[in-house]
């Protein structure tokens, strides 16, 4: 069995020094041996000491334990389908520890996670279906979860417009971020739920942790509101502010890390802030310090998801591409469980930053350093 300690490791899974990875100096790797009793450290630190994606998870879970140890800020992303197969128990649980400061999700994994605050029923199915007879059945399917149309999602938008119009007058038009949605949503959840308990985005709205809707507009959530417009209610995303908060969140915090589930819009949300701050505002921050992806994208087509944290260095997403960046390859359903308990079993829970509550005041303080800037500028501006 591996030895449960920590050891220094190799945070970028790529190695630092080019000289290194064309020399016969790694560390050794042991014969495995696991048994009945093994715990969840020495299962990581198995993978850690092998190869191929087992040891890219065993270094992102290490990475990950190092963020906290740090005392970084971490962002989650979420993105793919995680909360209809239950998981947003497991992003609760990484809030209640204190392992989450804030989050970008899309607007679907929300959604789908009020489920289980209501007990509206979400099944397991099958992926080998005929979809013309679930669709006669009003059933709907997420690969192998079944859901139904009519005691589900229809139930579910009928609470979120309740929601909105608990919030609401009826000439009144609310301009809004994402985060601030979410915050009235987590608060309906904890009022009037039948099981708060159940659901990531209460435990959001309790420790102060904002949660930013990356797609919103692509999700039911804002199709919940269609019947408002139509009504003359009007509901406004400032998108620019909240670009401006999140962008604001990192510089005010002294080191800052992202745990990436999936990759899409959250993912390049949260590395945005990098060329926000650097390119836009001209800061010299210099990115994110630690990057964690958990994909199954393909680097070499182009797209988004799959673009390496390497390549982001490029952009100034982040500091280095050299170390604290680890992607693993593999389906998250199974990575992320098994890096969230590795980080649980060994690390104390951490204080909450609460800071949706600080929102105002850094970006406020960004702005400052901004307005700073424009002033420096025309100082050194040559005269005509």
């Amino acid at each position: 069995m591996i030895d449960g300690g920590m050891h220094k490791v190799n945070w970028a899974s790529n190695g630092s020094n080019d000289s290194n990875r064309h020399s016969f100096t790694g560390k050794d790797i042991p014969y495995a041996k696991i048994s009945k009793d093994m715990s969840v450290e020495q299962l990581i630190e198995l993978y850690a000491s092998a190869g191929y994606n087992a040891r890219r998870l065993g270094e992102a879970a290490k990475l990950f334990y190092k963020m906290i140890d740090d005392d970084a800020t971490i962002c989650l992303t979420v993105a793919g389908a995680m909360t209809p197969i239950g998981y947003g128990g497991i992003i609760k649980e990484l809030i209640e520890y204190g392992f989450v400061d804030w989050i970008i999700s899309t607007g679907a994994n929300i959604y789908h996670d009020a489920h289980f605050a209501w007990n509206l029923p979400v099944k397991q199915g099958h992926y080998d279906v005929d979809d013309d007879i679930l669709h006669k059945k009003n059933i709907v399917r997420i690969y192998d979860v079944y859901i139904k149309e009519d005691e589900t999602l229809q139930a579910q938008d009928k609470i979120i417009q309740e929601m909105f119009t608990s919030y609401s007058s009826d000439n009144e038009t609310l301009i809004l971020t994402t985060a601030e949605i979410s915050h009235m949503l987590g608060r309906y959840v904890k009022d009037h739920s039948k099981s708060p308990d159940r659901s990531f985005i209460a435990s959001a709205y309790e420790y102060d942790v904002p949660v930013y809707i990356s797609t919103f507009k692509d999700s039911s959530l804002a199709l919940d509101l269609i019947p408002f417009r139509l009504k003359g209610k009007r509901v406004l995303i400032d998108a620019v502010r909240e670009i401006i908060e999140q962008a604001a969140i990192v510089y005010n915090s002294k080191r800052n890390g992202a745990l990436e589930i999936g990759g899409g819009v959250p993912k390049n949300t949260a590395q945005q802030t990098g060329p926000a701050l650097d390119q836009i505002l001209h800061l010299n921050h210099g990115g994110l310090d630690y990057i964690i992806q958990l994909t199954d994208a393909r680097p070499d087509s182009g797209g988004l998801s799959g673009a390496t944290l390497q390549e982001g260095k490029s952009w100034g997403k982040v500091k280095t591409s050299h170390v604290n960046i680890v992607t693993v390859y593999g389906d998250a359903s199974i990575t992320f469980p098994l890096l969230c308990l590795y980080a649980i079993a060994r690390h104390e829970p951490r204080r909450h930053r609460r800071l949706y509550s600080k929102l105002n005041e850094y970006y406020e303080r960004l702005k400052e350093m901004y307005e700073m800037y424009i002033v420096n500028e025309e100082k050194v501006k040559p005269s005509d």
